[in-house]
């Protein structure tokens, strides 16, 4: 069992900046392949980045890449989420998750065991 904690999220203006993070207990989250995933009001819940359990590895959606990076302290089970440059269609709820699928198929939310409650990103204009 994995317990997922996220903050971070806020108010920001378009160009701006935000880091997330997600606090994971229970269980090690090295164990874990993690993922950030979001969902806006009236839309369904899209991946938005992914990292392996060490760490070496990491995917992004592209309408994220080039301005969201995620890293992982595993010293301190803690994922992050940086967001720069952020755009008014980033604003979201925002959830971090555990995956012990295979790195390749984490992108998938069905893929992910565990999850956090959320945290807001509103960017405005």
């Amino acid at each position: 069992q994995v317990q997922l904690v996220e903050s971070g999220g806020g108010l920001v203006q378009a160009g701006g900046s935000l880091r997330l993070s997600c606090a994971a207990s229970g269980r090690t989250s090295s164990n874990y392949h993690m993922g950030w995933f979001r969902q806006a009001p009236a839309k369904e819940r899209e991946f938005v980045a992914g990292i392996s359990r060490a760490g070496g590895t990491t995917v992004y959606a592209d309408s994220v890449k080039g301005r969201f990076t995620i890293s992982r302290d595993n010293a301190k089970n803690t994922v992050y989420l940086q967001m720069n440059s952020l755009k008014p269609e980033d604003r979201a709820v925002y959830y971090c998750a555990a995956s012990q699928a295979a790195f390749g198929t984490i992108t998938e939310g069905y893929q992910y065991a565990y999850w956090g409650q959320g945290t807001q990103v509103t960017v405005s204009s």
